[in-house]
């Protein structure tokens, strides 16, 4: 099963964004698609993951709310929502999937994501 992680783009301070994370094959229930991300210069750090199979969330402290995850079973799609975006979430975006929380296994290529202010 491979990942694609797409969505990213050039945005303004304070608008939104919705990264998508596509996966070509079958998801199975103990999979869990993570969400990280690498700013210019410093390390991937966790964002958001989600149980496949039974729809729970977790997310990292700075999210504050502004980071909602969702899924689309029928599309294998795991959907990333980012409101009120800030100079500081300027960054690529990975998709991957594991069955450790916060130790996935399998990387997708990442999308950028750009805020200018």
């Amino acid at each position: 099963v491979q990942l694609q992680a797409y969505g990213g783009g050039l945005v303004l301070a304070g608008e939104s964004l919705r990264l998508s994370c596509a996966a070509t094959g079958r998801l199975f229930s103990s999979a869990i698609i993570h969400w990280f991300r690498q700013a210019p210069g410093k390390e991937r750090e966790f964002v958001a993951a989600v149980r496949w199979g039974v729809r729970s969330t977790y997310y990292a402290d700075f999210v504050k709310g502004r980071f909602t995850l969702s899924r689309d079973t029928a599309k294998n799609t795991v959907y990333l929502q980012i409101n009120s975006l800030e100079p500081e979430d300027t960054a690529v975006y990975y998709c991957a999937r594991g069955h450790v929380l916060y130790s996935p296994i399998y990387w997708g290529q990442g999308t950028l994501v750009t805020v200018s202010s």
